[in-house]
C-alpha cells in the first residue's frame, strides 16, 4: 500500500513502511513488532484523525539489567535476552524518585528497579531501506534529577520530519556519579555510553541509521552530551551534537571524594561500597541533597558555592572515562570533526533572582556582584559590556551574571575551544509571557516542537509564537538530517550567533550574539 504524498518522499520515509490512520490508534493489540538483538519488542501506534502517516513508539526498552542488588553501583551490564514478544507500551522506570521541581519541565517518575532503558519513537517500525537519521535526547535535571518520560521529549514532531528518536534514562545523583571506593566511577556516564551502545546494534531494526546519531540534551542534558564530545572513547557512537543551555560538570576528584565521605558520615556508615550498599536508596537520596548543601546561613551560599565549584553531583575527572576538563579535551581536538550546535537563553537564572527584586532595588550592582565575590575589575567590565541589562535593576544583573558564569560564557569557550571545527552558536531571546524572561527550560518545547503538550502554558502562555518553534526546531531537524541548521559558523567568524526570538527590530543573526560575557572568557 503506498500513498502519494510528495512530503513523505521528501523525508525519506519509504512506501512500505507508511501506515494509514483514519482516526486515533493506540494500544498493543496491533502494535508493530521488532527484533532487537536481544529479542522482539511490541510497540503502539499513534496518530490523529486525518493523518495519513503514523509514528509509533516503543517505550520502556532494557538496554541494561536493573542496577539494584550485587548490581548496585556496578556498570551497566547487558540485559538477558528474552524468547517472547516483549511488550513495550509504557514508560519505563526512572531513577528519578519523585519530581523534586528543579526544572519547569514536566517529568514523571515511574517507580520500578529496572531503570536503565530507552524510548525510541520511529515513523518506519521494520524499516530497511533508506533509513531515517536518529536523534538520542538527554534528559537535564542536574544530574540529580529528570526523567525521560516527559510529554515535553515525544519524538511526534521529530518523525513527522523524518528522524527516528530515542530518549534515555540514567543512574542519577550519588548513584550515578557519586565517588564509591571500590565501584565504577562516572557510572551514569557509563549509563550513557551502554544506551548509545545499544542504539548503535539495535537503531536499524526501528528504521534508524546507526552512522547518522546526533545526540542532543538540555542543562544537565546538555552538559553531557559536550563531556561525551570530548570524550575520546565515545567518539564512535555518534555523528553530531546539539546542546541546550549545557552545564558541565566536571567534578574535580577531590570534591568527589569529600562529597562521599561528607555523604557516608551523614549515613554513619564506611565511604566504601559495602558501607553505601547498605543504606537504602530513599535514605541515600534524601542525604545526597544534604550532603550538597552549604552548611553556611549565608543567603548567597549556595551560588557562591554554584560559581566557584560548580554542580555537586555530575560527571567526574577520574582519570579513565574522562581524563581532563571537557573545554580542555575539546581544545586539543577532541570532536573537532563532529557538527556541533550550542546555546542558551538569554535569563537562564534571572527568575531566582527576581524573586528578590525588591529586598534588591536600592542595593548598587557593584556592591552585588562584590558579595558574589568578583573581582573589582572584573566587575566594572561586566558592567560596562551589560549596560541594558544594569536598567532592569540590580536582582536582573545577578541573574544574568549567574547566567552568563554557568552557561552563556560555556557557549563561548566551547566554541572558542573548536577552532575551525563546524560549530554554530545561538541564543534564545524571546521572553516568557508569564515569567518575564528568557528563561531556563523556555526553549524545550520549542526545540521539540511540542507546543500544545500539557504545562506548556505555564512558562510559554496560552498562544506561544508557532514561527518560532517552526524556526528553532527546523534548525534542529537541519543539523540532524542535513549536518547544519542554516545559519554562518562560529568557525568562520568569531561571534556570529543566531538569534532566536528576539527583538524586531534585531537581525536574526548577530555579528557579535554573546559580547555581553566577554569579561568572563
Amino acid at each position: 500500500m503506498t500513498i502519494e504524498t510528495d512530503g513523505d518522499v521528501a523525508l525519506g520515509i519509504p512506501a512500505t513502511a507508511r501506515r494509514p490512520v483514519d482516526g486515533p490508534v493506540d494500544g498493543p493489540v496491533d502494535g508493530p513488532v521488532v527484533l532487537t538483538a536481544r529479542g522482539r519488542v511490541r510497540g503502539l501506534w499513534r496518530g490523529e484523525p486525518g493523518e495519513r502517516v503514523a509514528s509509533a513508539a516503543f517505550l520502556g526498552i532494557p538496554f541494561a539489567q536493573p542496577p539494584v542488588g550485587d548490581l548496585r553501583f556496578a556498570a551497566p551490564v547487558p540485559v538477558e535476552p528474552w524468547d517472547d514478544v516483549r511488550d513495550a507500551v509504557e514508560f519505563g522506570a526512572t531513577a528519578q524518585r519523585g519530581d523534586p521541581g528543579v526544572t519547569l519541565i514536566p517529568e514523571p517518575s515511574v517507580p520500578g528497579d529496572s531503570t536503565l532503558n530507552v524510548n525510541v519513537f520511529t515513523p518506519v517500525p521494520g524499516a530497511t531501506e533508506s533509513p531515517l537519521p536518529v536523534l538520542v535526547w538527554i534528559h537535564g535535571g542536574g544530574y540529580f534529577a529528570g526523567s525521560p518520560a516527559s510529554p515535553w521529549y515525544d519524538g511526534r514532531a521529530f518523525n513527522r520530519d523524518g528522524v527516528v528518536t530515542v530518549t534515555l534514562s540514567y543512574r542519577l545523583g550519588f548513584d550515578g556519579f557519586g565517588h564509591i571506593a571500590g565501584a565504577p566511577s562516572n557510572r551514569g556516564v557509563r549509563d550513557w555510553l551502554a544506551a548509545l551502545e545499544w542504539v548503535q546494534e539495535n537503531i536499524g531494526a526501528f528504521g534508524g541509521d546507526p552512522s547518522r546519531v546526533t545526540i542532543a540534551g538540555q542543562s544537565a542534558g546538555g552538559g553531557a552530551v559536550l563531556t561525551l564530545l570530548g570524550m575520546p572513547a565515545a567518539q564512535h557512537l555518534f555523528h553530531s551534537v546539539w546542546s541546550l543551555s549545557g552545564a558541565i560538570a566536571n567534578v574535580s576528584a577531590e570534591r568527589a571524594r569529600t562529597l562521599s565521605a561528607k555523604l557516608a558520615h551523614l549515613a554513619g556508615v564506611e565511604p566504601t561500597r559495602g558501607g553505601f550498599a547498605s543504606v537504602p536508596e530513599a535514605t541515600l537520596h534524601e542525604l545526597q541533597e544534604k550532603a550538597a548543601t552549604p552548611e553556611s546561613s549565608d543567603p548567597l551560599a549556595s551560588i557562591h558555592l554554584l560559581l566557584d565549584d560548580g554542580l555537586s553531583w555530575g560527571p567526574m575527572i577520574d582519570g579513565d572515562l574522562i581524563t581532563e576538563r571537557t573545554i580542555s579535551s575539546i581544545a586539543s581536538g577532541v570532536g573537532a570533526g563532529k557538527p556541533l550546535v550550542l546555546g542558551s537563553t538569554d535569563d537562564e537564572f534571572t527568575m531566582v533572582t527576581d524573586s528578590a527584586k525588591g529586598r534588591l532595588r536600592f542595593v548598587p550592582m557593584g556592591f552585588a556582584l562584590a558579595k558574589l565575590g568578583v573581582p573589582r575589575a572584573r566587575r566594572r567590565a561586566y558592567l560596562r559590556d551589560n549596560a541594558a541589562q544594569r536598567r532592569k535593576g540590580t536582582a536582573a544583573v545577578l541573574g544574568r551574571y549567574v547566567t552568563d558564569v554557568v552557561f552563556r560564557s560555556t557557549v563561548v569557550q566551547v566554541a572558542d575551544a573548536r577552532g575551525a571545527a563546524a560549530t554554530w552558536t545561538y541564543r534564545f531571546a524571546w521572553p516568557s509571557p508569564t515569567r518575564t524572561w528568557a528563561l531556563h527550560c523556555l526553549d524545550v518545547p520549542f526545540w521539540f516542537d511540542c507546543l500544545d503538550a500539557t504545562s506548556v502554558d505555564v512558562i510559554a502562555g496560552d498562544a506561544p509564537p508557532r514561527r518560532l518553534a517552526d524556526a528553532i526546531h527546523g534548525a534542529a531537524v537541519g543539523l540532524i538530517r542535513d549536518g547544519e541548521p542554516g545559519w554562518p559558523t562560529w568557525s568562520h567568524a568569531r561571534g556570529t550567533t543566531r538569534v532566536f526570538g528576539g527583538e524586531a527590530s534585531l537581525p536574526d543573526v548577530s555579528s557579535d550574539g554573546y559580547a555581553s560575557v566577554r569579561s568572563l572568557t
